[in-house]
């Protein structure tokens, strides 16, 4: 899709007193570097339900990403599927959403409630091509991408929420399509809202969902590239090819640590700054270096970027916290979770003795453990993620 990339986020939600979600969300990457998105919904709920919805999505998303027809894709699902003894039928309704390199997207949807597509601020419709593969009734969609596209899959439990609590007849997908455009205009991320409309589905359904719940959003928008600075290198000697390297890189620079900050400030031949009011509770304070769009502390701060990127690509139940504060690791987040789509790790292997594990080796920096935690966190986002060491 040549400057343009999809960012893609989902939440569910389980069937009141389940341990096991019957909806699944599944994603591939493609050889292109696009993406096909299966998101499955089991029949009924529990572990029958999480085993029709992975087998469906995995299924699916491995043949469809290999080029495979649709109906070898039906047919595949109609033979593998294991059959329900009471209902005596092997059932999954899925959804597609099959990002082309040609800068289309393709939606197969068989029995979910319909893709909610917004473009310019206002809910769109889109064309849909009927076909009977095997009995069943699918349609097809190709939509011509546009920065800023949002398009809103879910499962039934969507629409069903509220059902004799709130609504009569439950919350109808015009109404979801309304309540979502208005978050969309906002600019929230695709794992922010696909959260914010689930989290409103628990609400209605009074926290006790009446069936499993999941949404999974994608939003079309420009390549953004980020660099980030962690540590000094291991050879002293190597310091200005690292900040040469890491300063030509075309997108906003992060520095973190305070050894690595001294030397990309001497580097550029300007003062280090340090504001203290910026601390926040256990989070170090931000500094200032001309030319350098942030400037923080480094293992504190970064492990607590951690600790947001984990949540983020799971519950996502801090975002709040990172969306709405103003401290390092909160600024760091919002750059690297909601701006960032390409972003450069330039790590210094240079070892402190005050952040290593005496149960680890010495040569293993506690620095490489978060390193790797973080850019992995960032993979699951969608990110793509490039590591230089020195």
């Amino acid at each position: 899709m040549n400057d343009l990339c999809a960012e893609i986020g989902w939440k569910s939600i389980n069937h009141y007193g389940e341990q096991l979600c019957g909806d699944h969300v599944e994603v591939i990457e493609k050889k292109d570097g696009n993406f096909v998105i299966v998101l499955a919904d089991g029949l009924g709920s529990g572990v029958k339900a999480s085993i029709l919805s992975t087998l469906t999505s995995k299924i699916i998303s491995t043949m469809i990403s290999e080029n495979i027809p649709i109906e070898e894709c039906i047919a595949t699902i109609a033979d593998t599927l294991p059959v329900d003894k009471v209902r005596e039928v092997a059932y999954s309704t899925f959804t597609i959403i099959n990002m082309k390199s040609s800068g289309v997207a393709e939606l197969i949807q068989y029995d979910n409630p319909q893709v909610i597509f917004i473009r310019d601020g206002d809910t769109s419709p889109y064309k849909k091509k009927e076909l009977n593969i095997g009995g069943k009734t699918i349609y097809q969609s190709e939509i011509r991408l546009r920065e800023g596209d949002v398009f809103i899959a879910m499962s039934d439990g969507c629409p069903h929420a509220g059902i004799g609590i709130s609504y009569n007849f439950g919350w109808k997908r015009e109404d979801i399509a309304k309540y979502m455009d208005g978050l969309v205009s906002i600019g929230y991320t695709a794992k922010t809202l696909s959260t914010m409309l689930v989290d409103e589905c628990n609400r209605l359904y009074g926290n006790e969902p009446g069936d499993d719940a999941t949404s999974c959003v994608v939003k079309i928008r420009k390549r953004v590239p980020m660099n980030i600075l962690f540590g000094p290198p291991s050879n002293r000697d190597d310091c200005d090819r690292m900040m040469s390297l890491f300063f030509s890189k075309e997108g906003k620079h992060i520095v973190c640590g305070g050894t690595t900050s001294t030397i990309a400030a001497k580097w550029l031949g300007k003062p280090l700054k340090t504001d203290i009011s910026s601390g926040y509770k256990d989070i170090p304070p931000i500094a200032e270096i001309e030319g350098v769009d942030l400037v923080t502390e480094g293992v504190i701060t970064i492990s607590k970027v951690i600790e947001y990127a984990e949540d983020h690509i799971s519950e996502n139940n801090l975002y709040e916290k990172w969306e709405h504060y103003n401290d390092a690791a909160a600024l760091i987040s919002r750059m690297l979770f909601e701006e960032a789509t390409d972003i450069n790790f330039y790590v210094g292997r240079a070892v402190n003795p005050a952040h290593q594990d005496a149960a680890l080796p010495l040569s293993f920096s506690v620095k490489m453990q978060l390193v790797q935690r973080l850019t992995e966190s960032l993979k699951v986002m969608g990110k793509r993620i490039k590591v230089s060491y020195f």
